[in-house]
């Protein structure tokens, strides 16, 4: 048996394909990966079907149950808005914890004005106002002011609603939401595997994204890991 904790399970989602994968974190290399094109625009009529056939097939593999899978997302309904906030410097000494609070302000902004929105990626976006910034290169601070701008890639909770309801027939939760095309703009010649960028960007890819992990299943909302931003 593998232990839940050894493997992510991806669902990639487009109008034109569905792919299932189970990635091995140990050894770096989907243990499964199933994978079917459809025509499909808002109904999903052939998503039941494919994760009936594929939920069993996956439990069988590994030996454990499905609990929680990651949803890739392609589809032009994702929302990106930039949101950037400018504030009179009164920190003598700007640290991580300073960034933090700047971050969760700008997140609380988003959220205020985007209610139905379901956030997938949250990116500091690079700013060059001067030279004194941070390590990131991506929060400009000079004497007076900081600086700082994000990207929030995000998702209506009315479209994943459908998703919701049809894995908690398996019992099985959606851990977290990602952008197939976000995933895909890291994609290289040497690199072009759904599942090992995105497990590489869930552990630090872009140093400029806040990683957001889901909360325990009792509680859908997210709260922020800030981390590697000053590596």
């Amino acid at each position: 048996m593998i232990e839940e904790s050894d493997f992510e399970t991806f669902l990639y989602i487009s109008k034109n394909e569905y792919q299932i994968f189970v990635y091995d974190k140990n050894n770096s290399k989907n243990l499964y990966n199933e994978e079917i094109k459809v025509n499909e625009e808002i109904q999903f009529d052939s998503l039941p079907k494919f994760l009936d056939e594929n939920i069993y097939k996956i439990e069988k593999t590994v030996s454990n149950f499905i609990r929680n899978i990651i949803l890739i997302i392609d589809s032009e309904k994702i929302l990106s808005t930039n949101i950037s906030i400018k504030k009179k410097n009164y920190e003598k000494n700007i640290n991580q914890k300073y960034l933090e609070n700047n971050l969760i302000e700008v997140k609380d902004i988003f959220r205020e004005n985007y209610k139905d929105q379901i956030i997938m990626h949250m990116i500091i976006v690079n700013n060059d106002l001067n030279q004194n910034i941070f390590s990131t290169n991506n929060a400009d601070i000079n004497d007076d002011n900081t600086y700082l701008e994000v990207n929030f890639i995000s998702i209506s909770d009315r479209f994943t609603f459908i998703f919701d309801k049809l894995l908690e027939d398996h019992q099985i939760k959606i851990r977290q939401y990602m952008s197939g095309i976000y995933i895909k703009s890291f994609f290289d010649e040497n690199s072009a595997e759904l599942s090992v960028v995105a497990n590489k960007l869930n552990n630090g890819l872009n140093q400029n994204e806040v990683v957001l992990i889901s909360k325990n299943t009792e509680n859908k909302g997210f709260f922020e890991k800030f981390f590697q931003l000053f590596s």
